[in-house]
């Protein structure tokens, strides 16, 4: 099980060939590091996500250090793609179409009015809607709408065009990470399930759901991440686009629209270890919830049916910088945030890379507060 040629040994070996991973590979690169991307092939949750920038719309109580992580980073996204751009030629598929949140009834409506006082309290940018003016908005919202916010800075993007393009941009190879190496208290590489090893400078662990599967030495701390399913449901409007123009949210379900006449009504949250099945049950809740919001959804065609494992930690914060061993960069647990979060998960992961500490806003997120947490 020799390690690779000193030659071919990259500064930064990538467990993870999802967002989130080849964003860090790719910051990494132009801060003049060379990296490779492991991806241990198959989609991810990636895949199956609906792709909202809406760290406003999602803002819950209790939840302001992600908010502030989402928000930074929902501030990157557009020159994040326009670089990518640039060095790939490939569109990511940023939507600047803003986000509707919906109540179809009076429990709904009076929710919606606490979550409206609660983002205006944080100063964030909302606007309060009568069912009349979201209508004309959206006209295929249901007549019998309650209450809406409209906000305008919540955008969206697909990731499977955004995966695409940031892997032409770093280096992938396939393989699935099996454990950390170490020496003398410093990560030197990895080994891969086939025996193979990969000599490193460092080591960022970025897998999604498995960051459990992937050994580590006993000086490292490990972050607790568990498998969430998610059921997602791909349509198409075969007379194109125009059902809606922004993406629709309700309480229980969403409506990502992409701009050519498909559609991402999304998804459930269940806590189902690793079971992966699309079910009838799933299926049935999200078309009934959204069909409540956005009639016209029930004329839609169905072109897939998706379930995927989202990666969620205790808190419901990531896990972003260095672990407790030297050279391990902990990119890892970002839950429904993944593709939101890429942006400013790589510039962090990056700089801790060049030896950077987290800035202050960013210490919620410290790895290390899993620090003697049972994994």
């Amino acid at each position: 099980m020799p390690p690779v040629a000193a030659a071919q040994s990259p500064d930064v070996a990538v467990a993870g060939g999802g967002p989130i991973g080849l964003a860090c590979a790719w910051r990494a690169a132009r801060r003049g590091l060379s990296a490779v991307v492991l991806d241990a092939g198959g989609p991810g949750a990636w895949h199956v996500a609906a792709g909202m920038l809406a760290p406003v719309a999602e803002a819950e109580f209790g939840e302001r250090a992600l908010l502030e992580l989402g928000l930074r980073s929902a501030a990157l996204f557009e020159g994040f793609c326009a670089e990518l751009a640039e060095a790939t030629g490939r569109d990511a598929g940023l939507r600047r179409s803003g986000t509707l949140v919906v109540a179809r009834d009076a429990d709904e409506a009076e929710a919606l009015e606490r979550l409206i006082a609660f983002r205006a309290s944080l100063g964030l940018e909302v606007t309060r809607l009568r069912p009349s003016q979201a209508r004309r908005l959206e006209p295929a919202l249901a007549p019998t709408v309650r209450l809406a916010l409209e906000v305008a800075g919540d955008h969206s993007i697909d990731p499977r065009r955004l995966v695409a393009a940031l892997g032409e941009a770093v280096e992938v190879r396939r393989g699935r990470v099996a454990r950390v190496l170490a020496e003398d208290g410093r990560a030197t590489g990895v080994e891969l399930e086939d025996g193979s090893v990969l000599a490193a400078g460092a080591v960022v662990l970025a897998p999604g759901a498995h960051a459990g599967a992937i050994a580590l030495p006993e000086d490292a701390a490990r972050v607790p991440v568990r498998p969430v399913k998610g059921q997602v449901l791909r349509l198409r409007d075969p007379r194109g686009p125009g059902l809606v123009e922004r993406t629709i949210r309700g309480e229980q379900a969403y409506l990502v629209p992409r701009g050519d006449g498909r559609y991402v009504l999304g998804a459930t949250m269940e806590e189902r270890g690793w079971d992966t099945a699309p079910t009838a049950g799933g299926v049935y809740e999200l078309i009934r919830d959204m069909s409540e919001l956005v009639p016209g959804v029930l004329e839609l065609e169905i072109d897939e049916l998706e379930a995927g494992l989202r990666p969620a930690t205790p808190d419901n914060l990531p896990a972003i910088g260095p672990g407790t061993l030297e050279g391990l960069v902990w990119a890892a647990g970002h839950h429904r945030n993944g593709i939101l979060l890429a942006p400013v998960t790589a510039e962090l992961v990056a700089g801790a890379l060049a030896g950077e500490a987290l800035p202050d806003w960013a210490r919620p997120a410290d790895p290390a507060r899993f620090a003697g947490v049972p994994a």
